[in-house]
């Protein structure tokens, strides 16, 4: 497998530390609230990388955390009159609710950051002792960036250059050496959660409770760190600087971020009110569909979402939904006898689309062409397939479309759902539907209107627009 390096900025050959083991840390979410869509797309595209590296062979150690104390969470316990501890609780239950209707799986462990305190508090006393921490007066504790000769090599950005990120959420302090220094424990203030310390009661930073979690479960030096763009400075900077400072040796081996999302054109943003939570959209469309816009575009370009593309790919999603059925429905009453000359020809293009599958994921995880293939491998299996089929060849497609499609994690539940749509065509008409796709493809206009006119006639009305074909009972 290639995969992309934003350490080196360079595709390299995947090398485990370990012959046919993988570690794998990916960042969770902060669980003061729902999750957006902008936190989807990481859940899910390291949910197929890992996947991918099971279906190769490697015993995967997959590492997902939950930031469980932390600024806003605080903040919103307060508000709502609550513990920290409760407001946790409750948004992890509910990340579970959205995560599995996105198909994402369960990670090996999800450890949480007030269940590591006692790992935090030795990793920080070891930067100390090392001399690349310090202590302050207030009982807040520093890591001292100009000590870490390596600073900067993620992100491209120097100790000079060093900007605090909205995201570390940190006060104005007086005692830091430099401002360029970003806090590993924070000193309690009235009304926070606080753990005893060699200084004093207070709570981990931000980012040294995934330096300590990540070499809990994983080591001090693992293969694969991976989490969106947007954390890749500081976060992600900060994690090398403190792990490698505490142990001397390298933190990770490949970091992988993915891309940002656009909602309509523009940065998601509450103040433009196109700020979208999974929880949201899950009113209006099946996860599922997400989850299949999310992996049509390479993990590490930009996309941009709206309706129209969740719509979309709920329409891709319910063709492959109908080509499954029927290749279930055949199975049920094929033959037994022994494949027809024809018939092992497919068997052949079948092995060859598993292979081309393979050969995209494994150019960094390169899901858009991916699914072009399992398409490729539909029309082939619509195209040849048959009530005369044999057993063999019926069930060798439907195997292959099975593992393939539960690789990328979709089309494995027994029907697509809509919550705002009517419900799914028939098997008949939406095989009319796709051949009417495919003929107009290739330019077969009498066929296509062959198709329409059937269609019409069975009492649904088809609509061509610009997102593809629509169609929808006769009223």
């Amino acid at each position: 497998m290639q995969i992309y390096n934003s350490l080196t900025r360079r595709k390299e050959e995947f090398k485990p530390i370990h012959e046919g083991k993988v570690g794998i840390y990916a960042c969770g979410p902060t669980v003061y609230n729902y999750f957006h869509i902008g936190n989807a797309r990481p859940f899910i595209t390291f949910d197929v990388l890992r996947r991918q590296m099971e279906r190769e062979g490697y015993e995967v150690t997959f590492v997902q955390n939950f930031t469980d104390i932390d600024d806003k969470m605080i903040r919103r316990a307060n508000e709502e009159g609550i513990t920290v501890k409760e407001l946790a609780d409750r948004f992890i239950a509910e990340y579970w609710t959205d995560a599995t209707a996105l198909g994402i799986h369960p990670a090996t462990v999800h450890p949480r950051a007030t269940e590591h305190i006692p790992q935090i508090i030795a990793l920080v006393q070891r930067l100390i002792d090392n001399g690349h921490a310090y202590a302050s007066k207030t009982g807040d504790v520093y890591y001292r960036v100009s000590s870490y000769h390596g600073y900067g090599k993620l992100s491209g950005q120097s100790v000079d250059e060093r900007e605090m990120g909205a995201s570390e959420r940190l006060d104005v302090e007086t005692d830091k050496e430099n401002p360029a220094d970003f806090v590993l424990w924070k000193a309690q203030k009235p009304g926070e959660p606080a753990w005893e310390s060699p200084w004093g009661m207070g709570r981990p930073g931000w980012h040294v409770e995934c330096s300590a979690m990540s070499m809990t479960y994983l080591g001090e030096t693992f293969d694969i760190h991976c989490g969106g763009k947007d954390l890749l400075f500081p976060h992600h900077e900060n994690e090398i600087a403190q792990s490698e400072g505490a142990t001397g040796k390298p933190y990770v081996h490949y970091w992988m971020h993915n891309g940002f999302i656009n909602v309509d054109g523009q940065k998601m943003s509450k103040s433009l009110n196109n700020f979208w939570t999974v929880r949201d959209i899950s009113k209006k469309f099946d996860l599922e569909a997400v989850r299949m816009f999310m992996l049509s575009a390479h993990y590490r370009s930009p996309i941009n979402f709206s309706e129209e593309q969740i719509e979309a790919a709920r329409t891709s999603l319910q063709r492959l939904y109908t080509a499954r059925d029927r290749m279930r429905a055949l199975l049920s009453a094929a033959p037994e006898r022994d494949p027809t000359a024809e018939e092992q020809a497919l068997l052949d293009r079948l092995a060859d689309f598993e292979h081309r599958f393979d050969a995209a994921m494994d150019d960094d995880l390169n899901t858009a062409s991916a699914i072009s293939v399992i398409f490729e491998l539909v029309r082939d299996a619509n195209a040849h397939l048959n009530e005369q089929s044999a057993k063999a060849a019926v069930s060798a497609a439907l195997n292959s479309f099975t593992a393939l499609t539960g690789v990328l994690g979709f089309a494995q539940k027994d029907a697509l759902t809509n919550p705002a749509d009517e419900e799914a065509l028939p098997a008949e008409i939406q095989a009319m539907v796709d051949e009417r796709a495919e003929a107009r493809k290739n330019r077969n206009w009498a066929r296509s209107d062959e198709l329409r006119d059937a269609i019409k006639a069975a009492g649904y009305v088809l609509e061509d627009t610009k997102q593809g074909q629509k169609v929808h009972k006769n009223a």
